[in-house]
């Protein structure tokens, strides 16, 4: 025996004594310890005026001020297909621990059969001799009725019996190395990485809600402002055209007018595409076909407006509230109890099995004690050569475990890596939409301005031109800016986990307690 195999034969010996639940081979989880700044980048730090330092709003889409963005989220959450197949697969997760987790527990079985058998006239019964007539009937067998046949031995007629039989069957595995116990952990661990799963799956649909209806009010705003400047441009063209009826331009300044007003409503259609495709978008997150969304939904509004101040809490709470941090951090609690299941492999496995029950040739002799039949005692197995599979099984899962290891410390430092482009971003959008006012501002005054002098003959129609020109694309920068501002803050708050850390939308929970399945 080698030295190996002898080491733990001890242990086993060793462990066996001291309980009989026994001890669990292979490494115990223990959260790997992640690195966490002490505060967010410079640049976010810059953003003072627009963050705090307090904890994330858990309805963090109520920030908005928005009732239809905040009805679509409810609505979202309640429908969303994603989110169903999430919940799905939590189901899924829960039962498959369910099914780990018997094993821990006896078996017990009832069984009942009857067997109308003939037996082999050369197997055992040949032993006794051949059968003295063919004629003999099968109850004579079942009596025990024999008949000599002179010194030719003891001849048994050979016929059909039956076996009546019923009773019960239990078996038990002692799991004296954990082998079974890691196996339930691992399940468990895998249950609640699906849970982390369905809360990052539902942080998506409420970041991509979110996003995707501020999108549209900031297309339905681009709209709104390119028809009221393609309206002031179909004006001046008329001016332009009455002006050079009158001997006061030239058709020059018509046909530049004229061009103008073209390029301005070729925008148009582009952005009612965006503006339809954007409800599909919404429309398929709600599970729902355009023609069934809400009509406050399809009527123009303004883009919600962020607020003055974005609580972003403390990095050490990152770790606890994204969701995929925690998924990782369950993954690599996986892949360490896969890890004890493929040491406990190596030792031997102890297994109670028990069974009694009533056996009778004649159906009216089930019930009598005589007919009680039991067996009882222990299996122990013990494995000496695989041709390296159980070696091979245990690198893998030990080689996983490190793959988790790493997932997880990347997963760590892309959380903070997001957060701190978010604020990054959502502070200098800041910083451009107040510059894009003022340019807002001062090209209105300046077009007025350009306007009147041409009406007054004092300017030509290229300034009026430029100026037009001019204050349609800072009225467009300043809507795509609110836009990016709204959407930024939604990327600040996906970035940062959502905000809650345990709680979950009763929606969900009444789906999984109306899919529990029924004890057994």
């Amino acid at each position: 025996m080698s030295f190996a195999v002898s080491r733990r034969l001890l242990l086993a010996s060793s462990c066996a004594m001291l309980t009989l639940s026994g001890c669990m081979v292979g490494p115990n989880f223990t959260p790997p310890h992640a690195a966490v700044p002490g505060a967010y980048t410079e640049d976010a730090a810059a953003s003072g005026a627009y963050v705090s330092g307090d904890s994330v709003n858990p309805q963090w889409w109520t920030t908005f001020n928005d009732p239809t963005l905040t009805a679509l989220e409810q609505t979202a959450v309640a429908q969303n297909l994603d989110m169903q197949i999430a919940t799905a697969r939590l189901l899924e997760a829960e039962a498959q621990a369910q099914i780990e987790g018997a094993v821990l527990y006896p078996s017990i079985s009832g069984a009942a059969s009857m067997t109308h058998e003939m037996p082999s006239k050369e197997g055992v019964f040949g032993l006794f001799g051949s059968a003295g007539s063919a004629s003999t009937t099968a109850s004579s067998v079942a009596n025990g009725s024999t008949s000599a046949a002179g010194g030719g031995g003891i001849q048994v007629a050979v016929g059909p019996i039956d076996i009546y039989q019923y009773g019960l069957q239990a078996q038990y595995d002692l799991d004296l190395w954990g082998k079974n116990r890691r196996a339930v952990e691992a399940a468990i661990a895998n249950a609640r990485s699906s849970e982390e799963s369905r809360r990052a799956a539902l942080l998506n649909v409420q970041a991509a809600v979110a996003s995707n209806y501020i999108q549209l009010r900031g297309t339905e705003l681009l709209l709104s402002i390119t028809q009221k400047n393609l309206n002031a441009a179909n004006q001046l063209v008329q001016l332009t055209a009455e002006r050079q009826q009158a001997g006061l331009t030239t058709a020059l300044d018509v046909a530049n007018a004229r061009a103008t007003a073209a390029a301005i409503q070729s925008q148009l259609p582009t952005l009612i595409a965006s503006r339809d495709a954007l409800i599909g978008q919404i429309g398929l997150l709600l599970g729902q076909t355009p023609d069934g969304l809400p009509a406050d939904l399809v009527t123009a509004a303004p883009v919600p407006l962020t607020p003055p101040d974005v609580p972003v809490g403390l990095p050490s709470d990152l770790l606890t509230r994204r969701p995929d941090v925690r998924e990782a951090l369950q993954d690599l609690h996986k892949a360490t109890a896969e890890v004890g299941v493929a040491d406990a492999q190596f030792y031997p496995d102890i297994n109670l099995s028990a069974s009694a029950s009533l056996q009778s040739l004649q159906l009216k002799d089930l019930n009598e004690w005589s007919a009680l039949t039991y067996a009882m005692g222990p299996n122990i197995t013990l494995p000496i050569f695989a041709g390296g599979q159980l070696r091979g099984q245990l690198r893998l899962n030990k080689a996983e475990q490190r793959e988790a290891a790493i997932s997880y410390a990347k997963t760590v430092l892309t959380a903070f890596t997001q957060v701190n482009t978010a604020l990054t971003n959502y502070a200098q959008e800041h910083d451009t939409l107040a510059a894009l006012n003022i340019d807002v501002d001062q090209s209105g005054i300046a077009l007025g301005l350009a306007e009147d002098q041409y009406k007054q003959g004092l300017a030509d129609y290229l300034t009026v031109l430029n100026a037009q020109q001019s204050y349609l694309q800072a009225q467009q920068n300043q809507a795509q800016s609110a836009e990016r501002l709204g959407t930024d803050l939604v990327s600040l708050y996906q970035a940062l986990g959502g905000g809650w850390e345990s709680t979950y939308p009763d929606q969900q929970a009444s789906v999984a307690a109306q899919e529990a399945p029924a004890k057994d």
